[in-house]
């Protein structure tokens, strides 16, 4: 199991590395300059801009530099945000985008559990269809879809009862959070419910299964010890990648319930062309969903004995 562990962590950091290059070869390769904004300064300043950002030092120079510095933790300075350095910014914003995702994952985890085993239990009934019907919708239709009918029903709800039961955007208690993380979350439970429903059919079809209705077990005791304890492993599997997509990746969500989280930084970055921050945010999207896949795959070891005997011989 360690040389397993030691492996994934390998192939983790050579990922991390490919992700860095390839992000500092498409920076460099977009049409544009980051002191674009700056066309009005003395040729002078813009000459000690360039020299003050590295810009005005050949690529492989560059590139250098930027690995060297993102070893240590620092991808420098913001081109556009005065005196402000990447590491900072995702620093003081990513808790916020965190918070956001683990109450989404929440959600999304016990949603998609949940309706998965009743849709599997009731195949073929109105609860099923029912559900199913539900779950075509949270996988094609987009979040800001969600998150306008989400405003568009608090809105209707605080006119119903003449008062601010949930607000309409912003980032103050626990009410702003439940109405961005359910729509953050639904796409992932929406998945987690086909992916449910699908392994715990597959299962009630096994050999240990009958053999367990066969000894007389209760169907509950069928269920909750043999069937579901199964039928969950590959959404553990899922849960790695989930966790980390949806802490990270509420940028519309972010933007339509103005939330100040690194989402809304990292499309501000891309519409300002700054290089910085669009690389060092990035690089940390990619670090995390790398992390969290091989943190998935070492409970998904401990979880299913079949993964160590593989990984030892």
């Amino acid at each position: 199991m360690l040389s397993y562990i030691v492996k994934r962590f390998g192939m983790g950091v050579l990922t991390i590395w490919f992700i860095a290059t390839a992000t500092f070869v498409a920076m460099h390769l977009v049409p544009g300059n980051p002191l674009a904004q700056e066309k009005a300064v003395n040729p002078v300043i813009r000459a000690n801009l360039e020299k003050q950002y590295g810009l005005d030092k050949p690529v492989t120079t560059q590139y250098i530099i930027y690995i060297t510095n993102m070893l240590h933790g620092d991808f420098g300075i913001s081109y556009t945000q005065e005196n402000r350095f990447v590491k900072d910014i995702i620093s003081e914003h990513f808790p916020v985008s965190a918070e956001l995702g683990l109450l989404s994952l929440f959600f999304a985890t016990l949603g998609g559990v949940l309706f998965g085993a009743i849709t599997a239990l009731s195949r073929n009934r109105w609860p099923d269809h029912l559900i199913m019907v539900f779950v075509i919708l949270g996988v094609s239709v987009p979040n800001f879809v969600f998150a306008a009918l989400g405003q568009l029903l608090i809105l209707k709800l605080n006119g119903w009862t003449g008062t601010t039961i949930l607000p309409i955007a912003g980032w103050d208690g626990f009410g702003s959070m439940l109405m961005p993380s359910l729509v953050l979350g639904l796409s992932t439970m929406a998945y987690l419910t086909r992916l449910m429903r699908a392994t715990m059919l597959e299962v009630a079809g096994t050999d240990y299964i009958r053999t367990a209705r066969a000894k007389g077990l209760s169907t509950t005791r069928i269920f909750l010890s043999h069937q579901l304890r199964n039928a969950i492993m590959p959404v553990i599997t899922v849960l790695g990648p989930a966790i980390a997509i949806i802490t990270t990746g509420g940028f519309v969500v972010e933007s339509v319930f103005t939330i100040p989280g690194l989402g809304r930084y990292f499309v501000q970055a891309v519409q300002q062309l700054d290089y910085t921050v669009i690389m060092g945010t990035t690089v940390f999207f990619g670090a995390f969903l790398v992390l969290m896949v091989i943190v998935a795959d070492i409970l998904y070891g401990f979880v299913d004995p079949r993964i160590r005997v593989e990984a030892g011989r």
